[in-house]
């Protein structure tokens, strides 16, 4: 019953992250006692986000085993926790007690990882589980990484495209639970496409890949990915959705913002590397830096900075201070099979973005946020 009533639950016309002001609930993510008002609620919430961040980074063994087999794993992670957080609203986690509730929908985006992971190397070559979890599996075998980032890298940005940019249009008329999983679906067909269409892959002997031409490699099909993944962020995570947001036509709105996000993505990494001749590693780190530092501003301390201009500021700070922070741990350690960038394009995209969403997307703040309860009295109390 509690399955069908979530099917049959319907979604409000835009995404509460980037619904206008006038019209935007308070938001659901409070803090209570010492943690009410930010910047405390953020910092509270680094207690939590740090130490996952952490693990994720060099848990499977150090550094570098875990930017090979924990990259691939988190990023196809992402788009199932964007949809259990954006679309199902933390359903069926949000009907337990809070805690338990981001324990559970964080053990089905861990599932959800490893079952796309395999979908993953289906496309790319074949199922391999050795692959998936060893990260030197050796020949004959299929390791995740990087064969399968541009696939796993291309459904995630396509899933934030259709969430936010796109505020969901047509599948938010669904229910909750068949909209988020046609979400997911959708957000896969366009990954395959643009795998099968756009990237070329080489295959080295005994990789278990297989080879097929086009135009761009995978190195630069995710560079663009991450820099339009930048471009989401700032506009639609940091500025909720502005200046888009107050127009009042939504076809208006879907144009220009994906015209915006797209445009400004393929325009800057041309810039990036057909003018300044930067690596694609490079660009990866450094776009991705700046997601984890919007992130960061955006969700974890969100409310705290008022000004558009003072969020770009800070995040552009932050981020500046990540890449050099983990360029220099990088560079300080032995490297094999990564190379240094890519362990920190790995850090700042899926160990800090995916705390970052599990705590505050999922987990709801958990256990310095107000419950639904406390948060709907707040409601009450202010309204006039």
């Amino acid at each position: 019953m509690d399955l069908v009533r979530t099917r049959r639950r319907h979604l409000p016309d835009r995404p509460t992250i980037s619904a206008p002001a006038r019209a935007r609930k308070p938001s659901a993510h409070r803090g209570r006692g010492l943690f009410a008002q930010q910047p405390g609620l953020g910092l509270a919430g680094l207690v939590l986000v740090v130490p996952v961040a952490v693990l994720v980074a060099v848990g499977a063994g150090g550094p570098e085993p875990s930017a090979l087999v924990l990259g691939p794993l988190v990023t196809f992670a992402l788009p199932a926790a964007a949809m259990i957080a954006f679309w199902w609203e933390d359903w069926p986690g949000s009907s337990l007690r809070p805690g338990w509730s981001g324990l559970l929908d964080t053990g089905l985006v861990i599932i959800a990882a490893i079952l796309l992971a395999m979908l993953g190397q289906l496309v790319v070559g074949h199922v391999d589980l050795r692959g998936l979890f060893d990260p030197t599996p050796g020949p004959g075998h299929l390791p995740t990484y990087p064969a399968t980032l541009p696939l796993a890298g291309a459904a995630f940005a396509a899933m934030l495209q259709l969430t936010l940019v796109c505020e969901g249009w047509p599948l938010r008329r669904l229910g909750r639970f068949t909209a988020g999983v046609a979400a997911l679906v959708v957000s896969w067909a366009v990954a395959l496409a643009l795998y099968v269409v756009v990237v070329r892959v080489e295959a080295p002997p005994g990789s278990g890949v297989t080879a097929h031409s086009g135009p761009l490699s995978g190195a630069e099909v995710g560079a663009v990915l991450v820099v339009i993944g930048a471009w989401q962020v700032l506009l639609f995570v940091a500025w909720r959705g502005w200046p888009f947001a107050e127009w009042h036509h939504r076809w208006q709105r879907i144009v220009a913002g994906n015209v915006a996000v797209l445009g400004g993505g393929v325009l800057t990494f041309g810039v990036g590397y057909g003018l300044a001749g930067l690596p694609t590693s490079t660009i990866t780190a450094v776009a991705g830096s700046f997601i984890a530092a919007g992130l960061v501003i955006g969700m974890l301390f969100e409310g705290w900075i008022r000004s558009r201009t003072g969020l770009f500021l800070a995040i552009l700070l932050l981020a500046v201070a990540l890449y050099a922070l983990f360029t220099i741990l990088a560079d300080n350690l032995a490297w094999t099979m990564a190379t240094p960038e890519q362990w920190v394009g790995h850090v700042v995209l899926t160990s800090i973005g995916i705390s970052v969403v599990l705590h505050v997307g999922i987990a709801r703040r958990w256990p310095f946020g107000t419950t639904d309860d406390e948060s709907q009295t707040l409601e009450r109390k202010e309204a006039p």
